[in-house]
């Protein structure tokens, strides 16, 4: 299927799944790394009797895992139907 592009919108097709895949990467690095380093401060917030630092170790972060993953699918189907190349 990517036959059917030339050199400058296989390039234009790279640079947009490229940009998706940092955000994802970059927004998985934030849930599973970096809101973790702050849970004695969100230990002071409570959800449903639990502290947050907690909640977010136990429940956030995988939550967050499966939206990244849902989103990554949606929108790079969203650019493979953009230029063409979509599987049926």
């Amino acid at each position: 299927m990517a036959e059917k592009l030339d050199a400058a919108q296989m390039q234009r097709y790279w640079r947009r799944t490229s940009r998706l895949m940092w955000t994802i990467f970059g927004l998985w690095i934030f849930f599973g790394f970096f809101v973790q380093l702050f849970a004695v401060q969100l230990n002071e917030i409570v959800i449903f009797g639990f502290p947050m630092g907690f909640y977010m170790a136990a429940q956030g972060s995988l939550i967050a895992f499966v939206v990244l993953c849902a989103w990554n699918a949606v929108a790079q189907n969203r650019i493979d139907e953009e230029f063409g190349v979509h599987e049926d």
